[in-house]
C-alpha cells in the first residue's frame, strides 16, 4: 500500500504562509503539516518526527518545505534541517523563504528567453536583499557577468564575496547605486537588468532605461506601485519597449507558480533531494524545455 504524501511546513513566521500552503494543496499533497515561530532548537525534534515515523522504503513520500519571511532564518533552518540526516534516514527538503528562490529562478529564465547569459553582462538592482542575491548567484552561475548594485558599496561588495564563495570564478563587480546618476552609470554597457527591491521603491526610472542602448532585457519583480523599473507595467510579459523586452511581477510571476509547483512535486520522486536556489532554477529549465 502507496503511504500518502505528508509535506512537513517549518515556517519562521507567527503565523506559517497561507501562500505556501494553497500551492501546497495545489501540488496534491496528501497531508499537510504546518508549523509556525520555528526556531533552529526545536527543528531536530520535528525532523526526527518526520524520519522514524516511516522506514527507508516510504521515506519519499514525506518531505519538509522551509518557508517564512525571514530568508536568513529559513536558511538556517535549512541547515539544521539537513544537519539531523544520517545513512538512508532522511526526508527531501525545499527552502523557498520569501519566495526567494523561485522568484529569482523566474526572474533569470526570463531573461535567458531572449539573451544569451553567458554572452551578456547584467545589473541587478537591489542585488544585496534575499531575491537579488540569488539572482546574482544564477547569473554568475550561467557564466553572466553581473553588477551586483546596492544602495551601499560595502554591502555589495559584501554580497559578491559572498556569491564567489558559492560560485567558483563568478565575474561580479560591485556598485553603489544610491542616486539617479550612479544607476545612469551602473546600466552604461549591460544588455539585462533585474530590479529586485522592495516594494514601493523605483530603483531605476523610465528616462535612465530608455537611454541605455545596450539594454535589452529588463525584469522588475515589485508589484506594488510605485514599481521598480520605471514604464514597466506590471502584468507585462515579453512586452517590447523601445528594443527592450520586458517583464514585470506578475508577467514572472506564472512561471515562478509553476516552477513552485513542480518543485513541490519533485520532493517525492526521491527522500534525498536538497532544494535550493540553483536546484529550483534547474527545475525551471526542465519546465522551460518540456523535459
Amino acid at each position: 500500500m502507496t503511504k500518502p504524501k505528508i509535506l512537513v511546513q517549518l515556517d519562521g513566521d507567527e503565523h506559517a504562509s497561507i501562500f505556501d500552503a494553497v500551492v501546497a494543496v495545489d501540488a496534491e499533497i496528501d497531508h499537510l503539516l504546518q508549523y509556525h515561530s520555528v526556531e533552529a532548537g526545536q527543528v531536530r525534534d520535528l525532523v526526527h518526527g518526520a524520519m522514524f515515523t516511516r522506514g527507508p522504503q516510504d521515506l519519499h513520500n514525506t518531505a519538509i518545505f522551509i518557508g517564512g519571511a525571514n530568508v536568513s532564518h529559513g536558511e538556517s533552518l535549512l541547515r539544521t534541517a539537513t544537519g539531523c540526516f544520517f545513512g538512508p534516514m532522511r526526508v527531501s527538503v525545499m527552502l523557498d523563504a520569501n519566495g526567494a528562490n523561485t522568484t529569482a529562478a523566474a526572474a533569470v529564465l526570463a531573461a535567458a528567453r531572449h539573451v544569451d547569459l553567458a554572452q551578456s553582462e547584467a545589473l541587478v538592482l537591489a542585488g544585496t536583499g534575499p531575491v537579488g542575491q540569488r539572482v546574482v548567484r544564477l547569473l554568475a552561475r550561467a557564466g553572466c557577468k553581473v553588477r551586483v548594485a546596492s544602495r551601499s558599496a560595502d554591502r555589495a561588495s559584501v554580497t559578491c564575496e559572498q556569491v564567489r564563495a558559492i560560485v567558483a570564478g563568478a565575474m561580479l563587480t560591485p556598485l553603489a547605486t544610491s542616486n539617479a546618476s550612479e544607476t545612469a552609470v551602473a546600466l552604461d554597457g549591460v544588455n539585462i537588468v533585474i530590479a529586485a527591491g522592495a516594494a514601493g521603491i523605483e530603483l531605476l526610472s523610465a528616462e535612465t532605461r530608455a537611454a541605455c542602448s545596450s539594454l535589452r532585457v529588463a525584469v522588475d519583480l515589485n508589484a506594488v506601485p510605485p514599481l521598480g523599473i520605471g514604464g514597466v507595467a506590471v502584468t507585462d510579459k515579453a512586452v517590447e519597449l523601445a528594443g527592450v523586452i520586458c517583464y514585470g511581477a506578475i508577467g514572472v510571476g506564472g512561471t515562478k507558480m509553476k516552477i513552485h509547483t513542480a518543485a513541490l512535486k519533485k520532493l517525492f520522486t526521491v527522500n534525498n533531494l536538497v532544494l535550493d536556489a540553483e536546484e529550483i532554477y534547474e527545475i525551471g529549465r526542465e519546465l522551460e524545455s518540456g523535459s
